[in-house]
């Protein structure tokens, strides 16, 4: 077992979290994560509460063990499903694309952890302070939405200025970089890509292969000038989006542009739809089960730092 204040306050084997990938991180694969020894995620992106209450509930009959659910604080739909994760008694649940911070009362009431996602020293900062449990830092190399900074230089940081444990997001795909992660001040990883080719993930099989067939520079960041990027996988869509804001396309025209960007993942469309994948996207090269992934990372990093 690598103990770390992330292990004892999640209750779980290994310091390894899934990120929440919108559509792709369902119970299926949350509940693979956790019974491999992780902390799986179900992602609630924009789906309504009764998705996600759909979700929980198919979890628990996949696994007896700790899974967390995925807030995006700008869905329409975030204080419904805040709701249901009280209700649900969810033990942790880690949150994105904005503050958590008007609803820790009620979820420290229910003895729920709060691990927001946050690409910058002063917000991590500013929810320690609000009394967040844990911080993931995530690093631009991450697939879907990211921040500007590296994993290489904010984890450190994170590290130096904060009390609350930090967990490395971004760029991580084997041992080698949770080792990384660790030497760098992290008490845990969270790893997406890679958990793109677990085979309990629901994704079209047309976009693990997208995944797999990834190289060094694959992935481009689209978006940049309306000030929310998304790293994708190359493909038409991205080319065109790309071109359009070269040409100075607003954001009302860009967003009607990547409307539809779903088609890769449940129809398997990856030349018109949008294919979310960090730049680890090059270190995966098979589709195994995600116990499976645990386990190699763990014995990589094992060898690498000896077990802790």
């Amino acid at each position: 077992m690598m103990k770390s204040r992330i292990t004892e306050l999640l209750g779980i084997k290994y310091p390894v979290i899934q990120g929440a990938m919108a559509w792709l991180a369902t119970a299926e694969l949350a509940a693979a994560v956790s019974n491999g020894g992780g902390l799986g995620i179900i992602a609630a992106g924009n789906a309504p509460g009764a998705w996600v209450r759909e979700q929980i509930t198919k979890a628990r009959t996949l696994t007896t063990k700790p899974f967390g659910v995925n807030v995006m604080m700008l869905s329409p739909y975030a204080d419904e499903v805040i709701q249901i994760i009280i209700e649900e008694k969810i033990p942790v649940i880690t949150t994105g694309a904005g503050n958590p911070g008007k609803y820790l009362p009620a979820l420290k009431d229910a003895q729920i952890k709060v691990i927001p996602v946050v690409n910058s020293v002063s917000l991590a900062k500013r929810l320690e302070k609000s009394g967040v449990d844990a911080i993931v830092g995530e690093g631009m190399e991450a697939g879907g939405h990211v921040g500007t900074e590296t994993t290489m230089v904010l984890i450190p940081q994170l590290a130096d200025a904060l009390e609350v444990p930090v967990i490395a997001a971004g760029g991580i795909a084997d041992g080698r970089g949770m080792a990384a992660a660790m030497l760098l001040g992290a008490e845990g990883v969270q790893v997406g890509t890679r958990f793109v080719c677990a085979e309990e993930c629901i994704v079209h099989d047309d976009y693990k292969k997208m995944v797999l067939k990834a190289v060094d520079r694959s992935t481009v960041l689209t978006g940049q000038s309306t000030g929310h990027p998304v790293r994708v996988i190359k493909n038409k869509l991205a080319r065109r989006f790309l071109a359009a804001e070269a040409e100075g396309a607003s954001p009302s025209e860009l967003e009607a542009l990547g409307a539809g960007g779903l088609a890769a993942a449940f129809r398997g469309d990856v030349e018109e739809g949008s294919v979310m994948a960090g730049q680890s996207a090059a270190l995966v090269h098979r589709i195994e089960p995600a116990a499976a992934i645990i386990e190699d990372l763990i014995t990589k990093c094992r060898e690498l730092l000896g077990d802790c």
